[in-house]
């Protein structure tokens, strides 16, 4: 259900919500306070790691002749370019790493391994997504442009082919982010020079992919191109599969709420970190795993300090459980495929016009929260960590982290 007004969550007072925000920003300071050696060694040793997998895969995609050999190889391949996507491309876009004044670790230096121009990544994912998070109309990450992904956003016919949609989306990811950084810089251009340079630095970074991994990596072994071209292509498709599925479950999965404009109206800091914590959600990971998605299964600690470094979340994520249960807030959490499931369940159903549909917004199992904390005073205990829950974050956007006065990159 989408919510028009965050103080339908009315069950905390003025004093409440200006609480809820000293605790976060506590967490916040501490962080920020102990950053230091050790996380600047945890960046660069996974860059080294990033870069020597990548060498090794390489290597082991050309120089084997067996089809194990081509698979490990590949999947080697395909888990080195998540890794960068991720935990570096991703994390490093948000200047998580830009205390460090490493020239080469800096947001406004570090280009990506897929064919999206960072510049126009920050400025559609930093700004439009984080300030506006599942704004409907306004935050263009919800459903991409292509999937229906809450009631509130209006039924077309052409929403009858949304899990084919799904499906292109999931194989084509980084394509569809490159077009949408594309599309947000063209909405913030002034003129048509403007957008027209935006347009040839995505051409030109679209060639620079395609030419290294289709031409160039090929090229180096003219007898066997086939197989290396092939190991290249089916690692992007695993690359863009998985940051697929991580991204999804981190906003489309039960629990995760969607909103309405109207709940930007007056918007405090407290009512903008009330409104991260209710629309996003985690799950489970261990610590490889949670590495691997570039600790995104940490959505909700993500979406309160999108500019603190990606590995104190889990360290971060206890202090931010507490937080919600002190003030009965839900924290949305469960296993990855459940997660997951349950966003296939919502893409698929929303497919159909919303008469077809037995429950409506304000009981849809997507979105639940408005009826649980209208019913609050008869509960007991609303929350903690509980699976079908919702989670936490903070106000405005600058490229290092959110404000009250919003800015681009």
């Amino acid at each position: 259900m989408a919510i028009t007004n965050v103080a339908e969550y009315a069950h905390l007072s003025g004093a409440d919500l200006d609480a809820l925000a000293v605790a976060l920003e506590a967490i916040r300071r501490d962080i920020e306070d102990s950053r230091g050696e050790k996380d600047r060694t945890y960046i660069q040793r996974t860059i080294a790691f990033q870069r020597c997998l990548d060498v090794a895969a390489r290597l082991v995609i050309g120089g084997s002749r067996s089809k194990v050999g081509w698979a490990l190889g590949t999947a080697a391949l395909a888990v080195a370019k998540s890794i960068e996507n991720m935990e570096l491309g991703h994390n490093i876009g948000h200047g998580q790493w830009d205390w460090m004044n490493d020239p080469e670790i800096h947001s406004s230096t570090w280009e990506w391994d897929m064919v999206g121009v960072s510049s126009q990544w920050r400025y559609s994912h930093n700004y439009r997504h984080h300030v506006f998070t599942n704004i409907v109309g306004v935050d263009d990450d919800l459903g991409y442009g292509v999937l229906r992904v809450t009631r509130d956003q209006r039924w077309q016919p052409s929403n009858l082919l949304q899990p084919l949609r799904n499906l292109l989306l999931a194989i084509t990811f980084e394509w569809g982010i490159a077009l949408h950084g594309l599309h947000s810089e063209h909405e913030r251009t002034a003129t048509d020079a403007e957008k027209s340079t935006h347009t040839r630095a995505l051409i030109r970074k679209i060639a620079r992919q395609a030419g290294k991994d289709y031409v160039l990596f090929p090229a180096l072994g003219p007898r066997r191109w086939r197989r290396t071209l092939t190991a290249n292509a089916a690692a992007n498709l695993l690359r863009n599969v998985w940051a697929y599925v991580v991204i999804c479950c981190g906003h489309f999965t039960d629990g995760a709420e969607k909103f309405t404009p109207a709940a930007l109206g007056g918007e405090t800091k407290p009512e903008w970190y009330l409104r991260q914590m209710l629309g996003t959600a985690n799950f489970r990971a261990g610590p490889v795993l949670a590495f691997l998605s570039g600790n995104l299964c940490y959505q909700i600690e993500h979406h309160l300090y999108p500019d603190l470094p990606s590995n104190r979340y889990a360290e971060i994520a206890p202090r931010v459980q507490a937080v919600c249960a002190t003030y009965n807030l839900p924290y949305t959490t469960g296993p990855l495929a459940r997660q997951y499931l349950l966003t296939l369940r919502t893409i698929s159903k929303l497919a159909l016009p919303d008469h077809f549909l037995a429950a409506t917004s304000d009981d849809a199992p997507e979105t639940l929260s408005e009826n649980r904390f209208r019913n609050v005073g008869k509960q007991s205990h609303l929350s903690s960590v509980r699976d079908d829950s919702r989670p936490a974050a903070r106000i405005g956007y600058s490229n290092t982290g959110p404000n009250k006065s919003v800015s681009a990159d």
